[in-house]
């Protein structure tokens, strides 16, 4: 099997770098914090076997994507601008999305913000939930009261940008695993926000390789980080004030478009949004056709568990040509 190629465009002020693999319908792959293109590896090899021209960029701030050092440049028309961009740099009118994290908080607004380029969506581990009733710089700091919250921790410049840059082998660590299967992510809470960095609260990982994770691709992520620092992905969590305003009158607007949900089933960021993640998705996403919670994986899961993720991709893409 082929491997991906890589490229890096102009568009919307910056230079996007972008890895691709195959030809047929176009499937654009968002990662999250902290990922690159390298986190859809297992998509991209799978989804080009089966007839589809899959693109994965590194996001505005990460790999070798331009990293704007301004927070107001990773607002949503900035963000959205990007993804559009790269279609217009491609010659693609409509594509599929598929969002991870902040990927998918993204491309959950992109059938709003850019109707006419968005032909479906797979999203994975971040449901759509309500619009929140507060600036979530307000929420994220009512949490910090309560607990460690490193929503409320990124927001001060340098400070998250200065410990993870420092410690970057032991954070990515530390994060992947916490946030995987294992589901141990929760144990921040047992800390207080004051006198704690996130290396403090991160419980310790298992030495790799993991059974999902094994020293090379992680070394891969370590080289990236090491070189660009964590500043441009933290600017996406600086922006959330910015992004919450410009969405008011949008958010609400239900999903109309055809989507599949994909998450792990420990997924601790499913726990984190309350009882029943999925109890207003159907209100908010008319257009969902599908909802896969895969056992034993956790927020990572198109890494953790490729083969399932593949096989549930590969359904609803199939299922958008019969349709």
């Amino acid at each position: 099997m082929g491997q991906p190629t890589h490229r890096t465009v102009a568009v919307n002020g910056i230079d996007l770098h972008f890895a691709e693999q195959g030809e047929g319908e176009p499937v654009v792959l968002c990662h999250g914090f902290p990922g690159l293109w390298f986190s859809w590896r297992h998509q991209l090899a799978a989804l080009s076997a089966a007839g589809y021209r899959v693109i994965a960029p590194d996001m505005r701030g990460y790999g070798r994507t331009s990293a704007p050092a301004q927070v107001s440049e990773y607002d949503r028309p900035h963000t959205v601008g990007d993804l559009v961009g790269l279609l217009d740099a491609l010659g693609i009118e409509r594509a599929v999305f598929a969002g991870h994290d902040f990927g998918a908080h993204l491309t959950w607004d992109l059938p709003a913000w850019a109707p006419d380029r968005v032909s479906a969506l797979m999203q994975l581990s971040v449901p759509r939930a309500p619009r929140l009733p507060v600036q979530p710089s307000v929420g994220f700091k009512y949490l910090a009261s309560k607990h460690f919250a490193h929503v409320h921790y990124f927001q001060e410049p340098g400070v998250a940008d200065r410990e993870l840059g420092e410690n970057t082998r032991a954070f990515l660590a530390k994060i992947f695993h916490a946030l995987s299967g294992a589901n141990r992510y929760l144990d921040c809470w047992e800390f207080p926000s004051e006198g704690n960095g996130y290396l403090d609260v991160l419980p310790e990982p298992p030495a790799l390789p993991w059974n999902w994770l094994d020293e090379g691709e992680f070394d891969y992520y370590v080289t990236e980080f090491e070189r660009t620092g964590f500043t441009g992905g933290l600017n996406w969590y600086r922006a959330e004030d910015a992004v919450w305003a410009q969405n008011e009158s949008l958010h609400a607007k239900p999903v109309e478009v055809p989507v599949t949900f994909i998450a792990g089933a420990k997924d601790p960021v499913l726990e984190m949004m309350g009882s029943d993640p999925f109890a207003t998705m159907g209100l908010l996403v008319p257009g969902l056709v599908s909802t896969h919670v895969i056992p034993d994986a956790g927020h990572f899961v198109q890494m953790e568990k490729p083969a399932e993720v593949n096989s549930a991709m590969l359904e609803f893409l199939g299922g958008l040509t019969t349709t």
